[in-house]
């Protein structure tokens, strides 16, 4: 199968589950399109793969960095086109499995995207300051004016160019890609992140955040991303233990929403519904759309 596969949708829809039997029948090999799970340590609060899920399927752009290494989606897209260019040249089939959609479209697409390793001091800046940095160079520019990652980076890349990265924008893919996403009803999915954070307590995520904070580590992985920032907050006594865990279930909730709206204007994804009691159906729906996208 000379195709490449993305499976992607909002957290906590069944895509890691999906992308293991979906790698089973097409000689796959699973590639991380989730910008936290490219960290060392970083295993709870991610809801990264454990060993024993993979069944013995090649993972790649896991683990590969550690906390303190700078990581953008400039180097995720020269790391995972090479990764796909390796598994297809061996005859296997490359599978983007994740809910980060940039990294996704930066990977695909014939997007352009400078080194983003520069020293600047937006890192001191408030998230609502970068938005009105931003609006005085680029008053027109569409954006979350919420999300700080992407604000630096497109003030970054207004310095360097002197243009809007509104127009760092292709439709042309640089593979033969079939996209599929899960999805489920938003109440039903609600409750799946509310009970998903539940059991990553259970499973140890405070205790897994503990070590980085004790060892007074701040890097920005850890300030982050959603799970590890708000326990962040407890444990430097901002908030109460209840506070945080509140904090993690609504972000999650909030991130969520934006990635649907990601999803719906950048990547023409074809939608499944996700069958949690029994997930069989959710596979095999799935499968018969990848087998009849090959002909």
């Amino acid at each position: 199968m000379n195709k490449v596969i993305v499976i992607t949708g909002p957290t906590a829809v069944g895509k890691t589950k999906l992308s293991i039997e979906i790698a089973k029948r097409y000689n796959g090999e699973i590639i991380n399109a989730d910008a936290v799970q490219i960290y060392k340590y970083l295993n709870i609060g991610s809801a990264k793969v454990k060993e024993e899920e993979k069944d013995d399927i090649p993972h790649h752009l896991f683990d590969i960095k550690e906390l303190d290494e700078e990581y953008t989606v400039y180097h995720y897209q020269q790391d995972c086109r090479r990764v796909i260019e390796d598994i297809q040249r061996r005859g296997k089939t490359p599978i983007l499995v994740g809910g980060t959609g940039l990294y996704i479209r930066a990977a695909l697409y014939d997007y352009y995207f400078t080194n983003e390793e520069q020293h600047d001091d937006y890192d001191s800046f408030a998230t609502n300051k970068l938005y009105e940095e931003l609006l005085k160079i680029d008053p027109h520019i569409t954006i979350d004016p919420n999300n700080r990652r992407r604000l630096i980076r497109a003030l970054r890349y207004y310095r360097e160019n002197n243009s809007s990265i509104n127009t760092n924008k292709t439709d042309k893919l640089l593979y033969d890609t079939i996209f599929i996403g899960l999805t489920t009803d938003r109440q039903i999915l609600y409750e799946r992140i509310n009970k998903r954070v539940d059991q990553m307590l259970a499973d140890g995520l405070l205790e897994e955040v503990k070590k980085f904070h004790s060892n007074n580590i701040r890097t920005k992985p850890l300030l982050n991303a959603i799970g590890y920032k708000e326990i962040y907050q407890y444990l430097d006594g901002n908030w109460t233990f209840e506070e945080a865990i509140a904090k993690i279930k609504q972000n999650s909730r909030h991130y969520a929403k934006r990635q649907y709206t990601f999803f719906r204007h950048q990547l023409p994804i074809v939608w499944f519904e996700t069958d949690f009691l029994d997930f069989t159906n959710t596979i095999e729906d799935v499968n018969n759309y990848i087998f009849n996208s090959q002909y």
